[in-house]
């Protein structure tokens, strides 16, 4: 079942749009289920889980850190994590950095975008990311590279509430690369509304339950 659906995803987005593989809480039999069948970025929401997951399959997975990131947990991944989607404080990137320097590494990362009408949702306004990105300290942290923008919208079945906020996260994105010639990856959409964040615009999407079952298995 899980190769079925990795296929009938795969041929249904277009090719510039990278799939994330959402597998936290799942067992590493249902992900090597999809690595079998091809896949080869997971993404995870805590950071422990993703460690032990790390040390237990196969070396070439690109593992990416989708989750609200605290700080003092930077220190368990900066040996391995390929990209961080959801940074949304300048502190933040610095710890980030000052880990990545001690495994002499780069680590990509997205900043978070607050897009949702919701108040639980973690991000940064555009205004604070133009703010960020702008800063003259973060020239200074050679570790560490912005590749783009990360956005979660709100959990509604409005699809014209969905589209304004995918649509008014693309324009900003638009915009930030016409200064910053780096942002390459504007990652939106999950199982729900993945079709309709690319077709406004996401170049990455985070889709779980649509490739694993709403129901986490039993190892």
């Amino acid at each position: 079942m899980i190769a079925e659906n990795l296929r009938h995803i795969k041929n249904n987005i277009p090719k510039h749009v990278t799939l994330v593989a959402v597998s936290k809480t799942k067992p590493t039999t249902a992900i090597l289920d999809a690595y079998t069948a091809g896949q080869r970025i997971f993404g995870e929401n805590k950071v422990q889980e993703m460690a032990t997951k790390h040390d237990e399959l196969p070396k070439d997975i690109q593992w990416h850190m989708i989750g609200h990131l605290q700080r003092n947990k930077v220190k368990y991944m900066a040996h391995f994590v390929h990209l961080i989607h959801g940074v949304d404080s300048f502190k933040t990137l610095k710890e980030i950095n000052k880990q990545a320097k001690k495994h002499q590494r780069v680590i990509n990362c997205l900043l978070q975008a607050r897009i949702a009408k919701e108040e639980t949702k973690f991000g940064l306004s555009f205004s604070d990311i133009n703010e960020l990105i702008s800063l003259e300290e973060l020239s200074a942290l050679k570790n560490i590279k912005i590749i783009g923008l990360m956005g979660m919208a709100t959990f509604t079945e409005d699809q014209e509430q969905l589209k304004q906020e995918f649509s008014s996260l693309k324009v900003f994105f638009d915009t930030l690369k016409e200064d910053f010639l780096s942002l390459d990856t504007l990652s939106m959409g999950m199982s729900g509304d993945y079709p309709l964040a690319i077709e406004n615009g996401s170049t990455m999407v985070r889709v779980g339950s649509a490739i694993f079952g709403a129901r986490n298995y039993i190892v």
